[in-house]
């Protein structure tokens, strides 16, 4: 199957999530040695490098004679990363809309999905546990991290779920579900945030506040900032009449798109740079995550983090 002609439908989400998840993963190790990560392969998800005095009992040497490189099997009890996703499923994270999706028609909130399940390819092939809490303006699903198949199948249903909902016109106040998400994460995880992080200006504080407290005990937090960046950065519109509206709020406004582009731009920018300042502050990765681009970012964010993490 073409990864360019997966279709999703609207009523029913992507028709093979796990499937296509896993050909944005090929593709990606495919083309490796055009990244940091030169060398990495399926293979090596299973495997660790052999260090000198360890038992050479569980050495592959099929690799080695691949590699010209000793690495061990990896074994479940010596993989011990947890991942939890959290995935912003709001009114806002559904733009743009698309009727007839594709890989290459795709809006926010599938973008995420699809982040999502193909990093939790590479964590089912590493054997680590993965959770999934996905909020709205209320807080829709929360599974805790488990390495299980069945458990991992559960997660990809709930995920092509979240891509059936109808905009409902409701502020959603992300950093009450972060609160509640971060008290349920007692063990050290890896945590990745998939949001457009729309929400009032006087939210912030409050929103930071609820960052910190996700990376209460010891977790390590990256926010990916989903955004449609030709249209919601740049305001590239055709210059006729157009009318907007709020997705969040159901608000609309009627304007020419060139007379406001340049000091929306700069609004924009600010909001970005500080953004990224408070992140910086607070030590919360921070990823622009543009869906007009494919998924290499995403995956190579992933690996980096994971080897910090460990």
């Amino acid at each position: 199957m073409n990864l360019k002609e997966e279709i999703y439908h609207s009523t029913a989400g992507f028709t093979k999530l796990e499937l296509l998840a896993k050909q944005v993963v090929e593709g990606y190790i495919s083309g490796i040695h055009k990244s940091p990560f030169h060398g990495f392969s399926a293979e090596f998800a299973e495997h660790k490098i052999y260090n000198n005095g360890e038992s050479t009992k569980h050495i592959d040497w099929k690799l080695f004679a691949k590699t010209d490189k000793l690495y061990t099997k990896r074994y479940e009890e010596e993989t011990n990363l947890r991942c939890h996703f959290i995935m912003d499923n709001s009114g806002s994270m559904h733009y743009p809309e698309v009727k007839k999706f594709s890989i290459n028609s795709i809006n926010k909130i599938g973008f995420s999905v699809l982040s999502i399940a193909s990093i939790m390819q590479v964590l089912k092939r590493q054997r680590d546990a993965v959770g999934l809490s996905i909020y709205s303006d209320e807080f829709e699903f929360y599974a805790p991290e488990k390495g299980s198949d069945r458990h991992q199948h559960m997660l990809l249903n709930a995920l092509n779920n979240s891509l059936d909902k109808k905009t409902n016109h409701k502020e959603t106040k992300t950093y009450t579900f972060l609160h509640q998400i971060a008290e349920k994460l007692k063990k050290r995880s890896l945590v990745f945030l998939f949001t457009d992080m729309f929400q009032a200006d006087t939210e912030e504080v409050a929103l930071f506040e609820a960052l910190r407290h996700l990376k209460f005990n010891q977790h390590e937090v990256v926010l990916f900032h989903v955004m449609d960046k030709k249209r919601e950065f740049d305001f590239d519109f055709e210059n006729n009449p157009k009318r907007f509206t709020d997705v969040e709020t159901g608000a609309e406004i009627d304007l020419y798109s060139e007379n406001i582009r340049e000091s929306y731009q700069e609004a924009v920018q600010k909001y970005v740079s500080d953004l990224k300042l408070e992140c910086a502050k607070y030590k919360i990765n921070y990823v622009e995550a543009d869906i007009n681009t494919n998924f290499d970012k995403i995956l190579t964010t992933y690996f980096i983090e994971r080897q910090k993490f460990a």
